[in-house]
């Protein structure tokens, strides 16, 4: 049986979100498909007419400004060793002027002793800051009352609901029915105070979920695409017998990449905030993500690994991608987001 750093024993929630922190952080969970972002280029402006000290990163989302169109995607919580990640992040992000979302907070609706695990607040009063629940989890239980528990709970922006059918089927404790869930994601939609935003956790999101998406009633998409963390592998990783391990890992480079389920959604769903996370290696590939139809950029991984070292090191490694993002503009000759926005870079292949 796991303990924790007290000598407790762990709750199988807890047990699992560390084990998923672990294998993140020690095993080969990475995506062996890109992105796609290397199939698009921007055409080069030798004369952009601009100074690069001048170039403006800032946005905003939802209403809210934001230093850099940069998210710390939702990640961790609900063990005691990812509340002291989530606090280094939320710390870096309240400096930087970013957003940042927590990872699913079911172990904290579940276990009251883990909620501390993602308050940030104490640490980042201003940031745009997300709450995370599984979606499907409304077909088990979860009712409005455990919405609103998990953004007070944290005093979250906004309401992340996510999308896992493949986790959840590769998951030996996983939740399979996903019938109705649409009609669902609709209603609460209507009932809670902060807008709603679905997102996938590295699968992808069509062209065709996002239409239904956009029908129901959502803020925002987050497309969360197939190159970054596979949680294929992370599942595969989990299982003791070898035969098991095979048979999950084929389903390692299932799904849509990320700039593919970009520009679908993009296209599906005009209207929409979009938020561009899964494999996004550098300020230049968010760069391009913005110019394709994404509002917001995020960004799990590395600053995972980063966060695992220190604060500086998230700071440096986000620091180097604003300066890659204000580079891109430069040469793309787009003074701000907006200009970014209308300067869409060219499939290349």
């Amino acid at each position: 049986m796991a303990l924790d750093a007290n000598g407790h024993p762990l709750s199988r929630i807890a047990q699992r979100k560390l084990e998923h922190l672990r294998l993140s952080l020690e095993a080969s969970v990475q995506s062996t498909r890109s992105a796609g972002f290397e199939r698009f280029a921007f055409t080069h402006q030798a004369l952009p007419e601009l100074d690069l000290d001048s170039i403006d990163p800032s946005t905003s989302f939802l209403k809210k400004p934001l230093k850099l169109p940069f998210l710390i995607s939702s990640m961790t919580g609900g063990a005691h060793a990812a509340g002291d990640i989530n606090r280094r992040l939320a710390l870096v992000a309240q400096s930087v002027g970013i957003a940042f979302g927590v990872g699913s907070q079911r172990a904290g609706l579940t276990h009251k002793d883990l909620r501390g695990t993602y308050q940030v607040r104490g640490v980042a009063p201003d940031v745009l800051l997300f709450a995370n629940l599984g979606a499907v989890q409304l077909n088990y239980g979860m009712r409005k009352e455990q919405c609103l528990e998990a953004i007070e709970m944290i005093g979250a922006d906004a309401l992340v609901l996510h999308l896992n059918p493949l986790q959840e089927a590769l998951q030996p404790e996983g939740d399979h029915n996903f019938r109705g869930l649409i009609e669902k994601i609709a209603m609460l939609c209507k009932e809670m105070p902060v807008p709603v935003i679905v997102k996938e956790v590295g699968c992808g999101i069509s062209g065709q979920v996002a239409a239904q998406l956009a029908q129901a009633g959502v803020a925002g998409i987050d497309v969360a695409g197939l190159g970054g963390t596979s949680f294929a592998r992370v599942e595969a990783f989990r299982r003791e017998r070898p035969e098991e391990v095979e048979l999950a890992l084929a389903f390692s480079e299932w799904g849509i990449p990320t700039a593919e389920a970009l520009v679908a959604t993009h296209r599906a769903a005009p209207q929409l905030p979009l938020i561009a996370s899964g494999g996004l290696r550098h300020g230049l590939d968010a760069a391009k993500a913005i110019g394709l139809g994404a509002d917001l950029t995020g960004f799990a991984h590395a600053v995972l690994v980063a966060a695992s070292e220190s604060e500086e090191a998230v700071r440096r490694l986000l620091d180097g991608f604003a300066w890659q993002l204000r580079v891109a503009m430069f040469c793309a000759g787009a003074p701000t987001i907006a200009a970014l926005k209308i300067s869409p870079p060219a499939e290349v292949r």
